[in-house]
């Protein structure tokens, strides 16, 4: 390969993920987009370190990005984590297949260009796009750790920007188990172990201390299962690395005859090419079972979904099941892989024809899902904030200051927006993350028509108190369930029924309004504290996440500190 072939392969996936981000990246503002909230300063507080009611889903990635946009400006912030997600992908997938450039360019391009990528991008899994990036990075670290006993330096890291999240956590582990374990392993185990665990520490230790709330109501497996895209059922949506619950952010591409041409091209390539993925991926073999596990947890919710509702509803945790399809980020590189494999055997039999076979291979998942492109067609235009929400911040933040603690509510008490400042594009309620007190949010959710009950506790309380006839008396129930501060959100256009029950009038001292946002301050709100045992627990397991990297890289510079002097000497 000659140094221009080098450098354009390098640039690729640079290039290529620009493409796909598009509006994202240009312009000033955030992405708001379902659950991708970004503000331009979140302030880390008790909530984000897994001490509130609710089940600690953003645990630990909102404590993380609280502290990086205190070095980074939150804007620029969401910018490197989802070009750097895409980049890191791809240069990771690349590592898995041979020397072939024609087969390094199509793994780079599938690895970016894909279902996947795509529905997660439009919903808003930023963490789940971080653990996938990750994933061929902790596979080549665990192998190597596997094969040496020795632990690279790099794996702890990779395993924290891996792990932001529970369901991200699980897929990370399980490679670098499935890669890293042998038989005898001892101490290299142990270690590998004691990795695993420290990096999904705070959502584990978070996740236990609301075990008797982590329950999932029965009916999110069926409706959170794996589902079919157009005219492909489930199983085949599944093996074409998409089939995500919410169809508002399946490309429309994908109900179109393009979702079963990508089936055929998978399929020939992979049959193709399955010699040279055996013959060149490090570990295939472990790539085909991680991969095989993927699938089949995805499938999981499909094929039973009253098993996996009754054992949501049963066991505390296995709700993580049923958004089953988050899974899929382990089929993604082996799929990557035997495309780029099956390439490179086609393109080795066209002999004269190599020039125009090789880029048109290239384009091919481009040419497969089209409306990828440019932030899907414009689905991930940045936007700014109203000013009035920076009053508000301003406003509530110097009276949270003095007086009594408390938490923050805002109404209407739901959990989604659609705001025409953000283009009547649906997101998770930014306000309460826009302001700094602790706050409670319903998670309560609404897909195709049924909803789906929420885990928090505190939320059934709350629309009791606002259900409550008297305007003085709602104030009074909800100060009793320790909430300081009510902030209503008149922009957000409800029925009359509707808004007599998510949104009701509570009298209270006033704060700041501004445009259409208002807060008031209840009087006397009861005091919630943390349990001590609670607090202890979850401060130890944020130091042992947070000291773990830093001592693991101590460790290894000081073992190649003693390998040198024993060298010199």
């Amino acid at each position: 390969m000659n140094r221009g072939a080098r450098a354009a392969t390098s640039l690729w996936p640079w290039l290529l993920a620009a493409v796909v981000l598009g509006p994202a990246l240009l312009g000033r503002g955030y992405v708001l987009t379902y659950d991708m909230v970004w503000v331009p300063d979140l302030a880390l507080r008790p909530d984000l370190l897994g001490t509130g009611t609710a089940l600690p889903r953003a645990v630990p990635s909102d404590a993380v990005v609280a502290l990086l946009d205190e070095l980074v400006p939150g804007m620029l912030l969401q910018r490197l984590v989802l070009y750097g997600a895409l980049v890191a992908a791809a240069l990771g997938t690349r590592r898995l297949v041979g020397r072939s450039l024609p087969a390094q360019w199509v793994a780079m391009t599938a690895a970016i260009w894909n279902p996947f990528v795509a529905e997660r991008l439009v919903i808003g899994h930023w963490p789940v796009l971080l653990g996938y990036a990750a994933l061929p990075w902790l596979a080549l670290a665990a192998g190597r750790a596997r094969r040496t006993g020795v632990v690279p330096a790099a794996l702890p890291l990779l395993l924290v920007a891996g792990s932001l999240s529970a369901s991200a956590g699980l897929v990370s582990a399980l490679v670098v188990l499935v890669f890293g374990l042998r038989r005898g392993g001892g101490r290299a185990t142990a270690r590998l172990l004691a990795c695993v665990v420290a990096a999904n520490l705070p959502w584990l230790v978070a996740g236990l201390t609301h075990a008797s709330a982590a329950v999932a109501d029965p009916d999110g497996a069926r409706l959170f299962g794996t589902q079919p895209e157009g005219s492909l059922p489930a199983p085949l949506a599944a093996l074409t690395l998409g089939g995500i619950w919410n169809a508002e952010v399946v490309p429309g591409s994908r109900s179109t005859w393009l979702a079963w041409t990508s089936l055929v091209v998978l399929v020939v390539l992979a049959v193709l090419g399955r010699r040279a993925f055996l013959a060149t991926t490090p570990d295939a073999p472990r790539w085909l079972v991680v991969g095989g596990l993927g699938l089949a947890v995805a499938l999981v919710g499909w094929a039973s979904p009253a098993t996996v509702g009754w054992l949501g509803e049963q066991v505390p945790g296995l709700g993580l099941l049923r958004d089953s399809t988050r899974m899929l980020a382990l089929l993604v590189p082996v799929e990557a892989a035997l495309l780029a494999a099956g390439a490179a055997v086609v393109v080795g039999r066209a002999r004269d024809a190599q020039w125009v076979v090789a880029p048109a291979l290239v384009v091919v998942p481009v040419l497969l899902l089209p409306d990828l492109a440019w932030g899907g067609f414009g689905a991930l235009r940045p936007v700014s904030y109203p000013a009035s929400y920076a009053v508000v911040r301003d406003a509530v933040e110097e009276r949270a200051s003095t007086g009594p603690g408390g938490d923050l509510l805002v109404l209407p008490f739901t959990a989604y927006r659609a705001p025409e400042w953000n283009g009547l594009r649906s997101v998770l309620d930014p306000l309460g993350r826009h302001l700094t007190p602790d706050h409670v949010a319903s998670d309560v959710l609404l897909v195709g028509g049924t909803e789906v009950a929420g885990e928090d506790p505190r939320g059934p309380r709350v629309l009791d108190a606002l259900a409550l006839p008297a305007a003085p008396e709602r104030a009074a129930a909800l100060a009793s369930l320790g909430v300081r501060f009510v902030a209503t959100d008149d922009s957000v256009r409800l029925g009359e029924e509707e808004n007599d029950l998510l949104r009701p009038d509570v009298p209270g001292d006033p704060v700041v309004s501004s445009g259409e946002l208002r807060v008031v301050e209840l009087a006397r709100p009861t005091p919630s504290s943390t349990p001590v045992a609670t607090a202890v627990a979850l401060g130890a397991a944020w130091t042992v996440w947070l000291g773990w990297p830093l001592g693991a890289l101590l460790l290894t510079l000081r073992r190649r500190h003693r390998a040198r002097g024993g060298t010199g000497g």
